[in-house]
């Protein structure tokens, strides 16, 4: 049985309904997207209408519609849900028909794959919409579901199998479900973007980002291990960016001699995938890269943190050509927070040269008994 977990987006999709504009939640398949629209407790008291971009038959109605047609095809209802977005032709010009010219109906709308979706209503609705991300399960928001002792007791396995929510809600089959959510549902809608066919070699792009997780990713060292040119390497990562698959961030620079430029890291936004991408469901006990699990774990709770809390900052890492480093910069208002990640150690010794010259207000280590602080 399936556990129904309260998402943090929903107080705030529930207070834009009534203004005006329509609501775009753009996240992965399977992320709970469709879910948090069905929890909405407003469904009960609404006249809903919903169509969906994998039925045929609307993408088909929709292709050449008239604000006429349009009016009448929504009638009386007061809410509109258009589940898988980026599926409709010219989806960004029919939701603006709506917002514009029909008043009496509020939209939200779905997206799996935010690269064909976001181009489609950008222009369209510019100054018209509220646009979100649903990211899987946040530690915070499991937490708040069903305590932070238990969550905590759930670590090793979050590292393991990440925040998906169907992996969350079940006790067996993780690995074979993580899989199947890779190759099914990821793939399918990545392969799908501009055509791209060379599946293997897509594979091995996420495999060997993987492998490099808490380290520098050179393009031309990705493109020499997977066959590929420097720019498709490129190409395909922001691909894989847009569909919230990977995250990237850039390098902390000021000083041009002595730090890193055009220098990046990539992470997960989800442990479970990443470990699927290599096939490695192993044990704490019995990996040896524990030390990147901690680093991705934190780095896309943190990014869930900062995005469910409206918190603007900008963030990198820090190294500079002699290897001096820190693992975590946030940037805001002003101020400077490093943060090194060690997951048994509470010890670190932070730069004494990056601390004279930036004068951080925050150094601090995060381990495992003090980083549900961080996230709360």
């Amino acid at each position: 049985m399936k556990e129904i977990v309260d998402r943090f987006l929903l107080s705030e999709i529930r207070a834009e309904l009534d203004d005006g504009k329509a609501i775009i939640i753009l996240g992965t398949r399977q992320v709970g997207k469709s879910t948090l629209v069905k929890n909405l407790p407003e469904l009960e008291t609404r006249k809903v209408l919903q169509w969906n971009g994998d039925d045929q038959g609307i993408r088909t109605l929709l292709d050449s519609i008239s604000l006429a047609e349009l009016s009448e095809l929504i009638g009386n209802h007061d809410l509109l849900i258009i589940d898988e977005a980026q599926r409709f032709n010219n989806i960004g010009l029919i939701i603006k028909q709506i917002v514009d010219n029909i008043s009496t109906c509020s939209i939200i709308v779905t997206g799996s794959s935010s690269f064909e979706l976001k181009n489609d209503i950008n222009e369209p609705l510019t100054g018209r919409k509220w646009e979100h991300i649903l990211y899987p399960l946040s530690w915070s928001e499991m937490v708040k579901h069903h305590g932070l002792l238990k969550e905590l007791s759930l670590l090793e396995q979050r590292l393991i199998y990440g925040y998906y929510p169907e992996i969350v809600s079940t006790n067996n089959k993780k690995e074979k479900k993580l899989n199947l959510l890779a190759d099914s549902y990821m793939f399918k809608d990545i392969l799908n973007i501009e055509k791209l066919l060379k599946s293997d070699k897509l594979v091995k792009l996420l495999q060997a980002i993987a492998l490099q997780i808490g380290n520098l990713v050179s393009y031309h060292e990705l493109a020499q291990i997977t066959g590929l040119s420097s720019a498709t390497v490129e190409k395909y990562i922001q691909i894989l960016e847009s569909c919230f698959i990977v995250f990237r961030i850039q390098c902390f620079r000021r000083n041009i001699r002595t730090e890193l430029n055009k220098s990046r890291k990539i992470y997960f936004y989800d442990n479970g995938i990443r470990n699927s991408v290599i096939n490695n469901f192993n044990i704490i006990e019995l990996r040896n890269d524990v030390g990147a699990l901690w680093e991705n774990f934190l780095m896309s709770e943190r990014k869930k943190y900062l995005s469910y809390n409206n918190i603007r900052a900008n963030t990198f890492f820090w190294r500079t050509k002699d290897q001096s480093e820190i693992d975590y910069i946030e940037e805001s208002q002003g101020n400077i927070h490093a943060y090194e990640f060690k997951y048994n150690s509470d010890k670190s010794r932070f730069n004494t040269h990056f601390i004279k010259t930036y004068s951080p207000v925050t150094t601090q280590v995060i381990h495992k008994s003090n980083f549900h602080q961080w996230l709360k």
